[in-house]
């Protein structure tokens, strides 16, 4: 490999604000890898595709499609180690480019969460559209829940933007991200705002917990986790895991394995009782080179280099 690519770590400066003394880092930059990166996009819990069609490999594409974003949307820098905007990404219409931040904001959200919240188990609110209905949900409210590992539950709106956010676009995250008070009967630790962003290009994350002078009042939603909740944290990851191995890494250049105990079980589509060994394996999984949940997602070479336009002869 070229010397200018030897750096495999990815640098994402960050801001935290108002967070509970001790729960969290002030400011500085996080050192993470493509690893992480896209194990949090596999994982963020979301029901898209797999949502709306139940059978087929709708699973495999969901994940296809997850890895396809980020690899359009950003590159490393490979000196710095900065996560930088592609031209591809620059390029796309405002819909288009609205649609992949929006994804990116959960990723990066999910990637931070777990990192230096200790919070692993992230579902998408929408997992709970059936039981609350949507026109109750709004538009008004978070994106995220997530789960830690000492058991608390915390809620989190994620906004994805090309450019610095502005002080309204802070205040809304925090107002949606306040709106969930409990899961399962557990009140909420943490209502974070969180947006991610490109500033000059180069991608930043910023934070808040607490909330603003001027919060507005809404109505409280309280959740229950579905039978199946953890069914679209799973299910586009153990997807790619079941796949040919040559065929994932020609397509995507990213091996993912599950843990055998694991496994077992997400074979037989007991996505809760996966979750429960998982958690009950705790850091003998780390031991073994895996994530909380039992996966373990290994981003090839290709994903650290530059990526130039491409040019299209007319």
């Amino acid at each position: 490999m070229d010397a200018a690519y030897e750096n495999t770590l990815l640098n994402i400066p960050y801001a935290s604000q108002d967070f509970p003394s001790g729960d969290i880092l002030a400011n500085g930059v996080l050192q993470t890898g493509w690893d992480d990166l896209l194990w949090a996009a596999l994982t963020v819990g979301r029901p898209n595709t797999v949502h709306v069609f139940a059978h087929g490999d709708a699973s495999y594409h969901e994940a296809l499609f997850r890895l396809s974003l980020v690899r359009m949307a950003l590159e490393q820098e490979p000196s710095s180690g900065s996560l930088l905007r592609t031209a591809a990404f620059r390029f796309l219409d405002p819909t288009e480019k609205g649609a992949v931040s929006y994804f990116l904001g959960l990723a990066i959200c999910k990637l931070f969460a777990s990192t230096l919240l200790h919070t692993d188990w992230l579902l998408h609110i929408d997992v709970f559209r059936d039981q609350l209905g949507l026109a109750y949900l709004g538009r008004s409210r978070p994106d995220l829940v997530g789960q830690d590992d000492n058991d608390a539950w915390h809620a989190f709106e994620c906004k994805g933007r090309s450019s610095v956010p502005s002080p309204a676009d802070e205040r809304k995250a925090k107002r949606q991200a306040q709106r969930v008070v409990c899961v399962d009967s557990i009140d909420c630790s943490l209502h974070v705002g969180a947006l991610s962003f490109f500033r000059q290009d180069v991608l930043e994350f910023h934070w808040r917990d607490p909330d603003p002078e001027d919060a507005e009042k809404l109505e409280p939603i309280e959740v229950s986790l579905p039978r199946d909740a953890w069914r679209h944290y799973y299910a586009p990851a153990m997807a790619l895991a079941s796949a040919s191995p040559e065929d994932t890494r020609a397509v995507t250049d990213v091996r993912v394995e599950v843990h055998d105990a694991v496994r077992k079980l997400l074979q037989a589509e007991d996505w809760a009782a996966a979750r429960s060994q998982a958690r009950e394996l705790g850091p003998a999984l780390a031991r073994e080179g895996f994530k909380a949940d039992g996966f373990r997602v290994v981003a090839g070479e290709s994903w650290r280099r530059r990526r130039e336009p491409r040019r299209v002869d007319l």
